[in-house]
């Protein structure tokens, strides 16, 4: 089975093709912005102008015009393709590039958020959520437990706030190459981005059911 995986919840835009999990083609470029632009063109430059039986699409959280072109994207090819469209968390996704580094470690995301925040969450040796994902200040992380393992776009600086010994810190991107270690519990048809941060900046849960 051809799957197209799609990520475009950071500064990173990647796309990556694969038969069954043997990875056929990818392409990550670091954007900053421009992801709308970027994408369709990165999808029709793989082989088969990317046509596969299944999309994964980043969820987020993260940039939200970044998540909501992915989103449009993977919806209009799925159609048009007659392909299944199915979500993952990007947190997850983080993690589990985190781990393919780390084989077995539990990990906490750090990624960048909205108004100086940091979205954070944490992620057991299974690749599974252990417990909520959130959006906190610098301040208010640096007293919020983590595991040994850091990884994401601020794991660098959250390491550096908490000056402990034998912290690990992985300065990752979210990779679309890396989507097949996202455990399978992890994928949804709800296609709703997680926004991590409400309105009112009260932290909140992204719905995975599948």
């Amino acid at each position: 089975m051809r799957v197209l995986a799609i990520e475009t919840a950071s500064e990173a835009c990647s796309v990556a093709l694969f038969d069954d999990e043997r990875q056929i083609a990818r392409v990550h470029h670091v954007l900053g912005r421009g992801h709308a632009e970027a994408l369709v063109p990165m999808i029709a430059a793989l082989p088969d102008k990317g046509r596969a039986d299944r999309i994964l699409v980043s969820l987020g959280p993260g940039s939200f015009t970044g998540v909501r072109i992915g989103l449009a994207t993977a919806r209009a090819l799925g159609f048009a393709w007659g392909a299944e469209v199915l979500g993952y968390p990007t947190l997850a996704l983080v993690a589990a590039q985190a781990r393919e580094d780390r084989p077995g470690a539990a990990v906490t995301v750090c990624m960048n958020g909205g108004h100086g925040e940091w979205f954070m969450a944490d992620f057991a040796a299974d690749g599974m959520p252990d417990g909520v994902t959130t959006s906190l200040s610098p301040p208010a992380a640096m007293s919020r437990p983590c595991q040994t393992v850091i990884a994401g776009n601020r794991a660098e600086e959250f390491a550096a706030l908490r000056s402990e010994a034998g912290l690990v810190a992985l300065n990752l991107l979210p990779d679309a190459a890396a989507v097949p270690l996202v455990p399978d519990a992890m994928l949804t048809g709800t296609l709703t981005p997680i926004y991590g941060r409400g309105p009112d900046a009260t932290p909140m849960v992204g719905h995975l059911s599948p």
